[in-house]
């Protein structure tokens, strides 16, 4: 069954739905979600959405020239709002993408927002489809003066770099953008070295910003960098847990006469909570108020949610308690820290006194909210549950987020539900919200498991159709069950998929394929037999400790040597 052919409407899921458990929820308050406000232009939400969506979704239809007929077809003149949702929720499908742009650029009357065509570079970048993705900044470059790339356009694909594993790509490409006459003159000058640091440091890689922000100070000692600047250092370095490093930069603060601002505080705040210190936190609070710098509400949200995260409820509900006293008050993400708190102690009816708390207090609740109380049920064992508040909340009008479904869907691959899984899929896609990586993998994964080869092979194959390249783990155990049940015609039509596009080959030690089996054990019989060979005639222990410890080959041997060649070439020409 391909679970692409239909898509079941919302009331039909609702529907079969109801014969799942009837436990009672009324412990967990869920008041219905107000009317959304109509768009500017209704057809962007209705049905040439629909529309599109369908089109996007058909399986028979590739990127390029077969696609692009099919969405003249339609006759649909797409707006900018239009294009939009659709990216919105398409984000994972950069090939089909990509062809809708072009589709659109085509049109005579062609005018959208910048906010299109950034759409269009982050889906991009997010399937690392970087070379497309400079093709149409550079053209874009390069024609009307009044439609270049922002400072958008360029913050996206640092972040699209720093995400994918590659900051010194990210810092090539502030380079080159700041090297731009007409994007020196639009932006402030540190604006755009700010939010590269900010990336680079929130994706992991803040020793690689640490080093670049050295290096720019070297370069002109004479340059004072704004605080911001060090916040965003600080806050890499206490994100990874480096408190000393922390504290450096704050002395190098001191140093440079540059005084630290509530956000200095805040980000000392929420990284000493974030590594289980929310002691130290508080007693930094108090420092705040001595100094005359008041508290905003990062930092009282930042201790709630450490406060409730250690169990400390009676602590983190007087906090909040304080806040509540403030101009500002609780937030919903204060709200949000506590329902957390309460979720991860098991504590469910506490939980849901959290949430009445903040209806009383019109901060309504949202998805997020729910998904502690998803993130709770399923971890217990407890999917009957989790479904039923499902149920009430796609009655109560949610929507719900990726997240939610992302939990549902890997439940349920868990335990073998195919009929259930399928039809959340379908939910999710009625819903405008396509299977990422990670969501097709367990729908494949657990196709597979059911003996479901060619629904498995046909998932596979239509991530390749959406820009989505598979897992090599995914590959390999698939085309070894293949070669092993004798369907080899099949195991070829996915290696030759793999082999036309660029991808990592790396796999899990504890992975044991059939391939990998054999290779293993035709290794441990050749060393064995020459073992066996070497005791016969050799009488030196020296000489039977040198062969323990030989190279599996020579090929083997010749492989690691190139490839120690490659990396120290590939680190050359990146410095």
């Amino acid at each position: 069954m391909n679970i692409r052919r239909y898509v079941l409407p919302l009331t039909t899921a609702s529907r079969r739905l109801k014969y799942l458990s009837t436990q009672s929820l009324f412990t967990i308050p869920i008041p219905p979600q107000p009317p959304a406000p109509s768009p500017r232009n209704p057809n962007a939400t209705g049905t040439d959405f629909s529309r599109i969506s369908d089109v996007l979704l058909n399986p028979a239809l590739h990127p390029g020239s077969e696609l692009e007929k099919a969405l003249t077809r339609t006759e649909i003149n797409p707006s900018s709002e239009l294009l939009l949702e659709v990216f919105k929720h398409f984000d994972s499908s950069a090939k089909p993408l990509f062809t809708l742009f072009k589709w659109a650029q085509k049109k005579p009357d062609y005018k959208f927002p910048m906010e299109v065509f950034n759409a269009m570079v982050n889906s991009l970048g997010k399937a690392r489809e970087f070379d497309s993705a400079w093709c149409l900044i550079l053209d874009q470059i390069e024609g009307n003066p009044s439609e270049r790339p922002d400072f958008d356009t360029f913050v996206i694909l640092i972040r699209r770099y720093s995400r994918a594993g590659l900051p010194l790509a990210a810092i090539r490409t502030f380079e080159y953008v700041n090297s731009l006459d007409f994007f020196q003159d639009s932006y402030p000058e540190n604006s755009l070295l700010e939010s590269l640091l900010d990336t680079l440091c929130k994706e992991g890689h803040v020793r690689i910003a640490s080093k670049y922000f050295d290096k720019l100070r070297a370069k002109d000692p004479s340059w004072l960098p704004p605080v911001r600047m060090y916040n965003i250092l600080m806050n890499g370095w206490l994100r990874i847990g480096k408190l000393k490093h922390a504290e450096r930069v704050r002395e190098q603060m001191n140093k440079d006469d540059v005084q630290p601002n509530v956000v200095t505080y805040g980000t000392l705040v929420e990284g000493l909570c974030r590594m289980r210190r929310p002691d130290m936190a508080m007693e930094l609070l108090n420092e705040m108020k001595m100094k005359g710098v008041k508290p905003n509400a990062i930092v009282y949200n930042a201790i709630i949610d450490a406060l409730g995260e250690a169990g400390r409820f009676k602590e983190a509900l007087g906090m909040l308690e304080r806040f509540s006293i403030l101009e500002l008050g609780p937030t919903i993400y204060t709200y949000n820290s506590l329902v957390k708190g309460f979720c991860k102690a098991g504590d469910i009816a506490g939980a849901s006194k959290i949430l009445k708390m903040m209806i009383d207090d019109k901060c309504f609740p949202i998805s997020r909210t729910y998904n502690y109380f998803f993130k709770y049920f399923l971890k217990a064992g407890k999917t009957e549950v989790a479904l039923n508040l499902y149920n009430r909340m796609v009655r109560c009008g949610y929507e719900l987020d990726r997240l939610t479904y992302h939990m549902l869907v890997k439940v349920l691959c868990k335990e073998g539900r195919l009929d259930l899984t399928t039809q959340i899929i379908n939910e999710m896609r009625a819903r405008g919200i396509d299977l990422d990586l990670a969501g097709s993998t367990m729908l494949i994964h657990l196709l597979w498991k059911m003996q479901r080869y060619d629904d498995a092979v046909f998932e596979f194959k239509d991530m390749f159709r959406r820009g989505i390249v598979p897992q090599h783990l995914t590959y390999r155990r698939m085309t070894d069950e293949l070669e092993r049940r004798g369907m080899s015609r099949t195991a070829q039509k996915l290696h030759d998929l793999m082999q036309s596009i660029p991808h990592s080959t790396k796999l899990p030690n504890t992975y044991r394929g059939s391939r990998a089996s054999y290779e293993r054990k035709t290794y441990i019989l050749k060393r064995a037999e020459s073992m066996s060979e070497l005791l016969k005639t050799c009488k030196d222990p020296k000489e039977l400790v040198k062969n323990r410890h030989q190279p599996e080959n020579v090929l083997v041997s010749a492989h690691k040597l190139i490839d120690h060649i490659q990396r120290k070439a590939n680190l050359s020409s990146r410095t």
